[in-house]
């Protein structure tokens, strides 16, 4: 009886806890991996090994700011991507609901409609972000990063102060 004991002890705490990871993951915070090049130097700067490859930074996206979709300028968010929903891309809003925006690419002024933001990656010779698929509905908005906590040597807060380049009109 002692190791069916045990064994029920230990089911029941291991359900539990993760139960509670997945409510805490899907409510409250998770940590995300950032891939490619996209949002560098913030994200996945180049290492300076001999081979020159991008580390993979893991972020902290924080989901208290999906409550109400308050946003501000310069804080860069996780998303659905609008052209594939299996897809998720991390950039930096630039333009909120509302605003005029001037997209320097191509010089045009555009209103960002109601419940839409623009976003930009900080690497805009490797993004691919609101210049190319439009303005990004806030409902596929899925949290705004916070801290990087991967690897140890980077671990810190995320400044929201957008790269100059990125001044809405």
């Amino acid at each position: 009886m002692g190791t069916r004991n045990f064994l029920w002890n230990f089911t029941k705490k291991f359900v539990t806890f993760g139960l509670i990871t997945v409510t805490v993951s899907d409510r409250y915070v998770t940590v995300v991996p950032v891939r490619g090049g996209s949002m560098s130097p913030t994200f996945n700067p180049k290492t300076s090994s001999s081979t020159g490859n991008i580390s993979d930074d893991y972020v902290l996206v924080e989901k208290f700011c999906l409550n109400k979709y308050k946003f501000s300028h310069g804080d860069v968010v996780v998303f659905r991507s609008p052209l594939n929903h299996k897809e998720t891309h991390i950039k930096r809003i630039v333009a909120l609901p509302g605003e005029w925006f001037g997209n320097r690419q191509n010089y045009d002024v555009l209103k960002i409609p109601e419940g839409h933001c623009w976003v930009e990656g900080d690497n805009t010779a490797s993004s691919m972000d609101s210049k190319s698929f439009g303005p990004v509905v806030l409902g596929l908005i899925r949290g705004r990063v916070t801290h990087v906590v991967w690897p140890p040597h980077r671990i810190g807060a995320v400044k929201s102060t957008p790269p100059e380049r990125l001044s809405s009109l």
